[in-house]
């Protein structure tokens, strides 16, 4: 009897491990169709699936820049080769510093002479390198003020010219006049204001002239330049070395610059005026409101390689 009930037990026992078994079974089975065949794939290999990667052709920019306003010219005819809302009155920033030292240099200074930062020069100038009671010659203010756009430098030429600072900024508007740049106006020195406008073809003028000065020219074609100043220290002054770097990029490029400038505030975008020879062949390209520093550059390689393709020169 006893044995009778050990072999019922058994069979009870072997039906409900088949029962379980065939339960897992479906389940798994049930899992697996309703998969994705990329997810069943990937289970079943252990392998994350690929993802394609789809790249987007990048749009040509509109009117072949990005800047809001463009204009190449051929400083030796006047000749229009190239413009884009060229006449739109616009902020341009530190270009304004192209003004400032044509106006500082009618005075005819000594550029040896050294002048004493002081603390209003400072004051809200930006960055800058220069420090309070430091003594540095005209000269190297110049550098500063037209290679790195230095705020508290251009202030200091101005208040050590010849002139007050309101007749100064003065003779800044009646020379835009003199120069034909009609839609041109400066409220002050450094370009900080955003009232400080022009146009892309006035701006192309005020190269022309400013890049003609000899000592601009220089100065705006230089790629780095160094000079020593002094600052006091108790009964002591103490000698600093300054680096300066000209922040227009395409002194580094593939063309000959003749001159340039760049420019930039938040109201303004990235601005550039620049003079360069190409293939033998000399241009001026302006572009204002570009949206990045890049940008700037990129546009004016682009202008001038467009510029020498529709005249059948070959590009380099």
């Amino acid at each position: 009897m006893r044995s009778r009930s050990r072999r019922a037990s058994a069979i009870l026992t072997i039906c409900a491990a088949l029962a379980c078994a065939a339960t897992s079974a479906r389940a798994s089975v049930s899992a697996a169709g309703s998969a994705t065949p990329s997810t069943y794939q990937a289970a079943s290999t252990g392998r994350t699936p690929a993802r394609r990667t789809v790249r987007r052709a990048r749009r040509a920019p509109p009117g072949g820049c990005y800047a809001g306003s463009a204009i190449v010219v051929d400083p030796a005819t006047g000749a229009i080769l190239y413009e884009k809302n060229a006449e739109a009155t616009r902020p341009i920033a530190s270009i304004t510093k192209l003004m400032t030292v044509l106006v500082f240099l009618e005075g005819k200074p000594n550029l040896d002479r050294l002048a004493e930062i002081q603390r209003e020069d400072l004051s809200g100038a930006g960055h800058t390198k220069l420090r309070l009671h430091e003594q540095v010659a005209l000269g190297d203010l110049l550098h500063m003020a037209l290679m790195c756009s230095d705020n508290a430098a251009t202030r200091v030429l101005v208040r050590e010219s010849s002139l007050a600072p309101e007749d100064f900024l003065a003779r800044m508007n009646q020379k835009a006049l003199e120069l034909g740049l009609t839609h041109t106006r400066y409220v002050e020195f450094t370009g900080l204001d955003q009232r400080n406008v022009s146009t892309a073809s006035d701006v192309a003028r005020l190269l022309r002239v400013a890049a003609n000065q000899p000592t601009i020219q220089g100065i705006t074609t230089t790629r780095s330049y160094e000079f020593k100043s002094t600052r006091p220290y108790g009964s002591r002054n103490i000698p600093r070395t300054h680096m300066v770097a000209n922040t227009n990029r395409l002194l580094y490029g593939r063309y000959e610059i003749l001159g340039g400038k760049t420019g930039f505030i938040q109201e303004a975008g990235y601005c550039l005026a620049t003079w360069l020879r190409a293939d033998g062949r000399e241009m001026i390209a302006v572009v204002l409101g570009a949206p990045t520093n890049a940008t700037r550059f990129a546009d004016v390689m682009r202008l001038v390689q467009k510029t020498l393709a529709a005249n059948g020169a070959p590009q380099s």
